[in-house]
């Protein structure tokens, strides 16, 4: 058995993130001490493994939930977790395109060689959305 702070130590999440994932409802209540310290077994390491790696990839705290139903029940296909990750690969993607967008846009408007800010072309750009090379 493991206490909060052991679990915290071998999965890198903070404690009131633990607690905060037990009030989820993603964690099981964990069993307690004589002294009313939290006590884990070894699923519930496993479980908040599997919690720390889905967040850490940027999954929705929903999508885990119903990724975790879903492991709860190891015959049944695995579509909907594909969907699921196909889902957020689609929402990373759109993410990506416009951080891009953001860049070029930035890197477009950083190169002003101006001697003053009357004419510096960073606050100009900043002024007037029209002179943007897109709709970022």
């Amino acid at each position: 058995m493991l206490s909060i702070g052991e679990l915290s130590h071998q999965t890198g999440v903070k404690i009131p993130t633990i607690r905060y994932y037990e009030q989820m409802g993603l964690l099981n209540a964990p069993e307690r001490s004589a002294g009313n310290q939290r006590r884990y077994a070894k699923p519930e390491l496993s479980r908040l493994s599997f919690i720390k790696h889905a967040r850490d990839l940027g999954l929705k705290i929903e999508d885990i939930r119903e990724l975790l139903t879903l492991s709860a029940q190891p015959d049944m296909p695995c579509a909907e977790a594909n969907a699921i990750a196909a889902n957020h690969l689609g929402s990373i993607r759109a993410r990506i395109a416009q951080l891009q967008s953001l860049e070029a846009e930035l890197a477009r408007m950083a190169t002003c060689h101006a001697d003053n800010i009357k004419n510096c072309y960073v606050i100009e750009s900043l002024s007037n959305h029209a002179l943007c090379a897109d709709n970022h």
